[in-house]
């Protein structure tokens, strides 16, 4: 059944410093979503807030899910993930001391993901056949661009119905960067995922979105409704594309 997460008029930030401010977005099942923005304008902090990093301050996020409504302010991560929604945060954080295999074998550890464990393992191998190679190599060995597959994968293993991915072209040079945006792109279509992206790079963003947002300052700047209606758009044309 279709699945939708919304949020609302949001508002979060740490301590004294406010860093979103009434942000709305909403993101229905199987679209491909792209937050745009600059470094410090509230990306990462609004993904975190619909993960329960943060807590918000005020306004609310929801998620309907097979004909559930579920208010998600005040869950835990652990609960989000039980839920199906799934972050693979920006930088990785692996574990770096672990291996590959247990790495991918720790992001399976909600309830719905531990009995298709092989399945899933065996999915994630196929998806990206150097993590195979390397099952017994140490995280922390291997390139960025190898742990930006492991970071992903281990966010695949926990069978998600929405995959939050924060800033998966950070570090990796540009031919890399291309193909993880496609690779994020098969795994969608594959999964049968609900995918919201953060991300700087507006060019290989805006090649699997079907629609997006800018934040300014912890605010919503502009609502594109396609790809293209982002790209036509003054602020992405003076941020993104040397305009």
């Amino acid at each position: 059944m279709a699945n939708r997460l919304t949020v609302t008029d949001l508002h979060a930030g740490y301590g004294a410093v406010r860093v979103l401010r009434g942000v709305s977005l909403s993101v229905s099942g199987g679209e491909t979503v792209v937050l745009l923005g600059t470094n410090g304008n509230g990306k990462s902090t609004l993904l975190k807030s619909i993960m329960g990093l943060v807590h918000p301050t005020a306004g609310a996020i929801t998620l309907e899910l097979d004909g559930q409504s579920f208010d998600l302010v005040g869950k835990t991560p652990d609960e989000m993930v039980a839920l199906g929604v799934v972050l693979v945060p920006e930088g990785r954080r692996l574990f770096p001391a672990l291996t590959v295999e247990e790495n991918l074998l720790l992001g399976a550890y909600r309830p719905a993901a531990r009995a298709h464990i092989d399945t899933n393992l065996a999915f994630c191998f196929e998806a990206f056949p150097v993590l195979k190679e390397r099952r017994r190599q140490l995280a922390r060995s291997m390139s960025g661009g190898e742990q930006q597959m492991l970071a992903v994968a281990r966010g695949l293993m926990s069978a998600p119905r929405i995959l939050i991915i924060d800033e998966p072209s950070v570090g990796l040079a540009p031919i890399l960067v291309r193909r993880m945006i496609d690779k994020i792109h098969e795994l969608k279509e594959q999964r049968h995922l609900t995918v919201l992206m953060a991300e700087q790079n507006f060019h290989q963003a805006a090649r699997i979105a079907d629609r997006g947002y800018v934040i300014v300052n912890g605010e919503i700047a502009f609502e594109g409704k396609s790809a293209a209606e982002l790209a036509d758009n003054e602020l992405v044309k003076q941020y993104y594309l040397g305009a």
